[in-house]
């Protein structure tokens, strides 16, 4: 049933009639294991767009919230490898208050972002293509979320990045990071730093974003009690 699930997958983003074929058949197999069950074309995308919706409405939106990064530790955003050295040194120095803000003010910055971010997301998703969906339906069982990432990231890096960037100077993330930065360069003995933030903190929220939707994802395929209407039990029962 692994491929029918895939075919959920790609139904909202591509011609109905160019699906014909594929969802005549997965219907066909579905009437023929159970005798009962026959599910309409609209039936199915509208069952994905429910999906989607959910995992938007259930994860994603958790991260708009204050600590919505910040205190999950599955998206979490921590310090770049370059600025571990002055997290260290300041606490070092006695200044772990200011290393605490440095690393809150990241993750406030995220969780900015992700309010005006998610839309930009979603519309990014729509441009799959039928070549495309061809090629998911035939590959791993991952293939999916492998092209997601894939197709998506530059065109999202893009958009997501000037968002975040204004991100990190609304939450004042900016100058924290500048003060903590000048103390640090100033200290003797040490190399000095300057790490592109914006950057950083955009692939870090586009991950968390791509993380928390595959976990209401796969709670969908693996969970009944997250099917919580009749829609999408019927949907998602085809990968069963």
């Amino acid at each position: 049933m692994k491929k029918y699930i895939l075919l959920l997958l790609i139904v909202p983003f591509i011609g109905n009639a160019q699906l014909k074929g594929l969802i005549d058949k997965a219907k066909s197999t579905v009437q023929s294991k159970t005798g009962t069950t026959s599910l309409s074309n609209a039936d199915i995308s509208n069952g994905l767009k429910e999906a989607l919706k959910k995992g938007v409405s259930e994860q994603v939106t958790k991260l708009t919230a204050v600590d919505g990064f910040y205190k999950n530790e599955a998206v979490k955003i921590l310090l770049p490898a370059e600025l571990q050295k002055v997290d260290t040194k300041l606490r070092q120095m006695g200044m772990a208050n200011l290393a605490d803000e440095g690393i809150k003010v990241l993750n406030r910055a995220a969780e900015e972002a992700v309010k005006e971010g998610t839309p930009i997301f979603v519309n990014a998703i729509t441009s799959m293509t039928l070549t495309d969906a061809k090629k998911i339906l035939m590959g791993a069982d991952n293939s999916a979320t492998t092209y997601l990432e894939g197709a998506t990231s530059a065109p999202l890096y893009a958009k997501f990045n000037p968002v975040v960037q204004s991100s990190l100077s609304k939450v004042g993330a900016d100058k924290v990071w500048a003060g903590i930065i000048k103390k640090y360069n100033s200290m003797p003995l040490v190399t000095k730093v300057n790490p592109d933030l914006n950057d950083y903190v955009t692939k870090k929220t586009m991950d968390g974003v791509f993380k928390m939707i595959a976990v209401e994802e796969k709670n969908i395929r693996n969970n009944l009690a997250s099917r919580t209407s009749d829609l999408l039990k019927k949907v998602f029962a085809l990968q069963d």
